[in-house]
């Protein structure tokens, strides 16, 4: 079984782009010459800030999935490994209190 890759791009306009492959190095070329997505094409260059290996790329797939519906905040305090904090950036705005 091969292995999977979550990884998270940093795009030329400070957006951030999630996604998942078994090969990281060829999926990070594609990126960087237009192929990787119609996102990613349109924000050249990109640059990687985040990568984590799972035992199979459907793990990979359920996490990028997962994570690709995360805030800003939620994605950056993961990368930052501030795990803690991930419970309170998932209350939606609505459920907060004042």
């Amino acid at each position: 079984m091969k292995a999977g890759y979550l990884y998270i791009l940093e795009c030329s306009d400070g957006t951030y782009y999630t996604g998942s492959t078994i090969d990281l190095e060829a999926r990070l070329h594609q990126h960087q010459v237009g192929e990787g997505s119609l996102y990613t094409k349109c924000r050249l260059p990109v640059k990687l800030i985040f990568v984590e290996e799972y035992t199979t790329v459907a793990e990979a797939f359920y996490r990028e999935k997962q994570v690709q519906g995360w805030s800003r905040k939620k994605k950056e305090a993961y990368m930052a490994g501030k795990l803690e904090k991930l419970p309170a950036l998932s209350i939606a705005y609505r459920d907060k209190t004042l």
